[in-house]
This record gives C-alpha cells, sequence and structure tokens, in this order.
C-alpha cells in the first residue's frame, strides 16, 4: 500500500440555518433530470430535506454510498423533544428504505458533487441555497491506496510500447536522483 493525496468534496450542513425551502431537492432533481433540466422530481434528488414544521426544525442530508444491508443498530436521536431514528439522517442507500433510490428503477442514488462538462464551481444544491445552509468544502488529505500489481504491469507495459524501455528506465534514473 502507498499513501497519495487524494481531493475529499464535501457538504457541511449547517441545521440552524436551513428553512426548509427545498430549493436544493428541486435543482438536484431537475440537474439529474434526462434530458437534463428537463422535470423536475424531488424523489430522483441527492439532497432530502429531514422536516418537522411544526417545530420548524430542517435537516439537509445528501445521499452517500450505497450499502447491501440494513445496520444491526436503531438509536434514537431527540430533538427539541422530538424523536428521530437513526435512518432520517443516514446517508446511505440500503434496502430497508425507499430513500436515495431511482424511483423508477429502484437504483440507488448517491451525490456526484454534480459533476459535468464544464466543471461547476460547486455543487448546484449549494450555489441554490439562499440560506447558506449548505456550504462546499474541498481538502486534500493522505489516504491508503493499495495497488494492484496487475495494473501497474499493464501501465509500464503500455508506456514501454510508447516511449521504450531505454527512455522509460533514464527518467526513472533521473527521478531517482531528485529524491
Amino acid at each position: 500500500m502507498s499513501k497519495v493525496k487524494k481531493k475529499i468534496k464535501t457538504i457541511r450542513i449547517d441545521v440552524d440555518k436551513c428553512n426548509g425551502c427545498r430549493s436544493c431537492e428541486m435543482i438536484c432533481s431537475s440537474f439529474h433530470a434526462n434530458p437534463q433540466y428537463s422535470s423536475n422530481n424531488p424523489a430522483r434528488s441527492r439532497i432530502r430535506v429531514i422536516r418537522d414544521p411544526h417545530k420548524d426544525i430542517y435537516v439537509p442530508v445528501y445521499a452517500g454510498e450505497y450499502t447491501e444491508s440494513e445496520c444491526s443498530g436503531r438509536d434514537k436521536y431527540t430533538i427539541n423533544g422530538k424523536e428521530y431514528d437513526e435512518c432520517a439522517f443516514c446517508r446511505a442507500s440500503c434496502p430497508s428504505r425507499s430513500e436515495f433510490k431511482e424511483p423508477d428503477s429502484g437504483l440507488p442514488l448517491k451525490c456526484d458533487m454534480c459533476e459535468s462538462d464544464p466543471t461547476l464551481e460547486k455543487p448546484l444544491c449549494v450555489q441554490w441555497c439562499l440560506a447558506d445552509a449548505l456550504i462546499y468544502e474541498e481538502r486534500e488529505e493522505e489516504v491508503e491506496e493499495d495497488v494492484k500489481q496487475e495494473e501497474i504491469e499493464v501501465g509500464l507495459e503500455s508506456m514501454v510500447d510508447k516511449y521504450g524501455l531505454q527512455k522509460i528506465l533514464d527518467t526513472v534514473a533521473r527521478m531517482k536522483k531528485k529524491d
């Protein structure tokens, strides 16, 4: 395993600022419509606003990784006297609930930070959040990455085919001297 720097993109949520307008849900579902911006269906949104309008509590939650099995624990949270189970705030798409699943196919949805061409400066939900409850953050983290030997060999073979073995060896020797 080797350590590599990876760019981590996240959306920080300031629950105290969310007013429950759901513009994040609307723009997300519209962006992911096919064709793009042709329809508006919050069930296709990669972000959901959990709400308790009587207590004026709104919690945006964006979709995370898919999990093949449901959680074993069901913790409860009490916010301003109202009880929520952990599923309400969970970012995963799983077999035990319908949130973060494509309504037509049932396939899991995951936030892709509005990847597009051209690349957006920040996800649309963050751009459209007039209350500034969603904050886009990027950071670099050093993570362990397991590189398979076969992948290295395939890469080296293609480089040797393209540049020749001697050119590769000269480059590696020059790089070693820099260290």
